[in-house]
């Protein structure tokens, strides 16, 4: 996993404008971006699926494991990779401090 520059990791943290495009299956060509919701947590960025796993974007990018974002006026590569354990009490923390009184 790289690391986000602290000046970009900060604009995106603050930003609530996020598209994911993970790859289609040809692994070359970006999917239609997805405008989702993501927080920052420990120095690393995190999205979550409103439908959850079943969410069309979410299966393509556990399967093709990269493609890209847009937020805060950049353009980014980016790898995705699932999590799992005690990382998830501190990003549903940070979801509901971000986006407190949202549905």
């Amino acid at each position: 996993m790289s690391t986000w520059p602290k000046e970009e990791l900060s604009r995106i943290a603050e930003s609530d404008d996020l598209h994911i495009s993970p790859f289609r299956e040809d692994g070359v060509t970006y999917g239609t971006p997805t405008w989702i919701w993501s927080v920052v947590v420990g120095g690393s960025l995190y999205v979550r699926a409103y439908y959850g796993q079943n969410s069309r974007w979410y299966q393509a990018a556990v399967q093709q494991k990269a493609g890209q974002i847009t937020v805060a006026g950049m353009t980014k590569e980016v790898a995705f990779e699932p999590v799992e354990g005690e990382i998830g009490d501190l990003i549903d923390n940070a979801y509901r401090a971000k986006y407190k009184g949202s549905p």
